[in-house]
């Protein structure tokens, strides 16, 4: 089984798009794939359950029989900072409850395990606990996804250096255009951060409106 963390810049950068591209490319190719988003937050009610958006199209992404509670175990109503939803909701969020949900999906032997993770890197989850500090304890190599905008150098070079500091492996950094028009520069940019970043680029990803498996261009990334 290969499993990996898969985090973002920021927030609103591709996380969820390239995690569901990924399961739904490795699932066409006859891999059996889960995905893990262990906290979400911004749910709406669906037959008296939380159901949030980026979660439902995880889940719906693998191809092994798995409950969406399984996927998203933590599904906070407001849309705004899990640890502040969680602390307005009188729901604590323990590293204990993440990692057993990861066990739960580790247990179906899936060849593939995507943990996705909610914001950028640095995530507070409450009471002193981060959410680097679980990805350390599961001891995952990590996918980082660069939304290619003004400010992302910044953004990608700090993020990749707080995850050598925490002593984990940058596996490798996505590129994804965020918008149909290009930043200004991005080949001047995707060159910096080329150049800068000691991980691989692994794909650039360009502006769709809904995840294809059949452009192959996140056939090649396990190495």
């Amino acid at each position: 089984m290969q499993t990996f963390f898969i985090t973002g810049t920021d927030t609103e950068v591709g996380k969820t798009y390239f995690t569901v591209r990924w399961l739904k490319t490795l699932a066409a190719n006859g891999d059996k794939v889960l995905g893990y988003k262990p906290v979400a937050a911004g749910c709406e009610m669906v037959d008296t359950q939380p159901v949030n958006e980026d979660a439902l199209a995880i889940f719906e992404a693998c191809n092994m029989k798995v409950t969406l509670r399984e996927v998203n175990p933590i599904a906070l109503m407001p849309p705004i900072a899990p640890h502040i939803a969680a602390c307005e909701a009188g729901i604590p969020i323990s590293q204990q409850q993440i990692l057993s949900g990861y066990k739960v999906l580790e247990a179906y032997q899936p060849d593939v395990l995507l943990m996705e993770g909610a914001g950028g890197w640095q995530l507070p989850l409450g009471n002193g606990l981060w959410m680097p500090q679980i990805v350390q304890q599961l001891g995952l190599p990590v996918i980082m996804v660069v939304g290619m905008r003004l400010g992302c150098l910044n953004h990608a070079l700090l993020t990749a250096q707080a995850i050598s500091q925490a002593g984990l492996t940058l596996y490798g950094w996505v590129a994804n255009q965020l918008t149909s028009a290009p930043m200004p520069y991005y080949r001047e940019n995707l060159r910096t951060l080329c150049d800068a970043l000691e991980a691989p680029l692994l794909a650039e990803l360009p502006y769709a409106t809904a995840p294809s498996p059949t452009d192959g261009l996140l056939a090649n990334i396990l190495r």
